[in-house]
């Protein structure tokens, strides 16, 4: 097409050549991969042996569905824990943020000191994160149970037992994420006008009265965005389980007491290997995911 026609048609390319890159990353890291693993859930697949692969329609799906299988019971099993992480975590990687943003949002010495050293583990790796967390939390010779025992108190395998394994899981994944919530926090904070606090304060308001009626209401697109990239960062969880616990420990009906469905798709994809299974869980998570998103979308616009 021409520049005249173009100019006729009063269809300006400029704005599309803005977006072409990111739509070629997005096209290659999201599209390809998304399209790819929908094709291998067909297949029972073997990438060590292409010639080994072989088409089975639906089955991988039928099998994560029939009730009582192998297959069923390790897959469902993962998603309860990663439910169930996510009902642990994610309330207190909301409540405590916003209390740290609250409380360094006041004119006190050193808040920006304060700021940084909350914010700091964010910038740190999962592997860093979960080997420090690892090692604080092992049963021999970790740094907790190594007071305790020096303090009279029972040393637990925190580790490899129940409910404690889960709890080190919880507690390094909001040591780690909870200063980037606090950051949001604490941005959406500056931009409420103190005239309204000065207003209230006039009028009688005490400090509960001006927290409940002037700053959730003030927070409350913020505090929605919070707990919707939380959920959906919690659902993600991978690296501090499978660095930190392994799984474990074992259910006595299959699966592990800590392995999030991610977990559980890394170990049939890469360990078993059963890559068309692993693509399956992976097609269903997605869905699961994509229903998530576009419900909370649904609320953002009914509400604006």
């Amino acid at each position: 097409m021409s520049i005249i026609s173009l100019r006729k048609s009063k269809i300006s390319i400029t704005p599309y050549l803005f977006i072409l890159p990111h739509l070629i990353f997005f096209a290659v890291f999201i599209g390809y991969p998304f399209f790819s693993g929908l094709y291998i859930s067909f297949f029972q697949y073997d990438y060590l042996r292409p010639e080994a692969t072989l088409f089975v329609g639906l089955q991988n799906y039928i099998d994560l569905f029939k009730t009582g299988s192998v297959k069923f019971i390790e897959f469902w099993n993962s998603i309860k824990v990663t439910l169930t992480f996510v009902i642990y975590s994610v309330p207190f990687l909301v409540l405590i943020p916003l209390g740290l943003a609250i409380l360094l949002n006041t004119k006190i010495v050193g808040n920006k000191f304060f700021r940084a050293i909350y914010f700091a583990p964010w910038v740190l790796s999962c592997a860093v994160i979960s080997l420090i967390w690892w090692w604080i939390f092992q049963s021999q010779g970790g740094l907790l149970n190594y007071y305790l025992k020096l303090l009279g108190f029972d040393t637990p395998r925190w580790l490899s037992t129940m409910p404690y394994a889960m709890i080190t899981i919880v507690v390094a994944t909001i040591w780690w994420t909870m200063g980037y919530n606090m950051v949001i926090f604490l941005a959406a904070l500056q931009d409420i006008p103190n005239d309204l606090y000065e207003a209230a304060e006039i009028d009688g308001a005490n400090s509960w009265q001006r927290f409940t009626h002037i700053t959730i209401p003030m927070l409350q697109p913020v505090l929605i965005f919070i707990i919707i990239i939380t959920i959906i960062a919690s659902f993600n969880l991978l690296g501090q389980p499978l660095m930190m616990t392994r799984g474990a420990p074992a259910q006595p009906t299959g699966g592990g007491a800590t392995e999030p469905v991610m977990l559980r798709i890394f170990t049939e994809g890469f360990v078993r290997p059963f890559q068309g299974s692993a693509a399956a869980m992976s097609v269903i998570v997605a869905i699961i995911m994509m229903v998530f998103s576009y419900t909370n979308f649904r609320i953002f616009r009914q509400r604006d």
